[in-house]
């Protein structure tokens, strides 16, 4: 039978191609909201989250594992851990991995709860435009325009050997080549992989006014910078990545090793990483935004309220869809 709410948890989902997806800038408790909904729904998570991937890396890319045991239950989750640091993994490699985890939750009749704020990747789900050559070329551009040169030749070289050096004479010459060459991998892939599935979703956004969501970053970061951030950082160093590579993932990553390089103060380094995660969770928001303007359905919910109150709501909204 299909899950009903009102029947607890439990049951089995016997509904193809369905998900429920949990969205929303960073800061704003996505992870313990997905947990809560997997526990209650009987489902597993599947993180849309482009750093989360690497193993090692768990702090700064805010894991927060511990919100996936809910009442001495582990809340089974996807695509967190599955590469190492340093490694270029990319949105192709998502899609398929994606498709693998999904499958096999739905194979075994629970419900798949995707949760994440990496806009690309949730869109690589969500709209379904895995593995063909018709993927829009304006959309990919854009999200390469917040990335730096050094980003966007480690991008390139991701898709092929770089032989060609005039790809990298200015930076509208590298953007064309990554196109290319993501043209040529989609063309490559869809050879050998299955059509990506008609997938139905729900979705759902987590929200906080502006000015409440800087508080909560400033908090959550200084917490996490006395709690092991730092430490995580020196480990990651020491091993087999090297600073230029480390600092290319950004944000804590970034601004962290400049500090233990002695090329920031503490105060610096926070006021600095302060500043970029917010203006990345705005980032984040336009890109939101964007997703709603082209057609997708997003139902906003307010992260003010208690955990157990987003969930009931977006249960109540989810009747008849599960």
């Amino acid at each position: 039978m299909f899950y009903n709410i009102e029947g607890g948890r439990g049951r089995g989902h016997e509904k193809l191609n369905i998900l429920i997806a949990i969205l929303g800038p960073t800061a704003t408790g996505k992870t313990a909201l997905a947990a809560r909904l997997a526990y209650e729904l009987n489902g597993e998570v599947i993180s849309a989250d482009s750093r989360q991937v690497y193993r090692g890396m768990d702090i700064g890319t805010g894991k927060d594992l511990c919100d996936y045991l809910i009442d001495g239950i582990s809340i089974p989750y996807h695509l967190i851990d599955i590469a190492e640091p340093g490694y270029e993994y990319n949105i192709f490699e998502y899609q398929k991995d994606f498709l693998n985890a999904y499958t096999d939750i739905l194979d075994r009749k629970k419900l798949p709860v995707l949760c994440g704020g990496s806009g690309m990747y949730l869109e690589a789900v969500l709209k379904g435009y895995r593995l063909t050559p018709a993927y829009n070329n304006s959309e990919f551009l854009k999200t390469l325009e917040d990335k730096s040169y050094d980003q966007l030749v480690d991008i390139l070289k991701s898709y092929k050997t770089l032989h060609n050096v005039t790809d990298l004479e200015d930076r509208p010459r590298l953007m064309k080549a990554i196109l290319v060459a993501s043209k040529s991998k989609i063309a490559e892939d869809s050879r050998t992989n299955p059509t990506f599935p008609k997938i139905t979703s729900l979705v759902f956004g987590v929200s906080y006014p502006r000015d409440l969501l800087r508080v909560r970053i400033g908090e959550r970061l200084e917490s996490r910078l006395n709690n092991g951030m730092i430490a995580e950082v020196e480990r990651l160093l020491q091993g087999n990545i090297s600073p230029e590579r480390l600092m290319k993932y950004g944000l804590e990553y970034k601004f962290i090793t400049l500090f233990l390089k002695g090329e920031l103060s503490r105060s610096a380094m926070f006021f600095q990483l302060n500043t970029a995660i917010c203006q990345f969770a705005k980032r984040q928001m336009t890109w939101f935004r964007r997703m709603e303007r082209q057609g997708m359905a997003i139902h906003w919910i307010d992260g003010q309220k208690p955990l157990e109150k987003k969930a009931e709501e977006i249960m109540s909204m989810a009747r008849g869809f599960i």
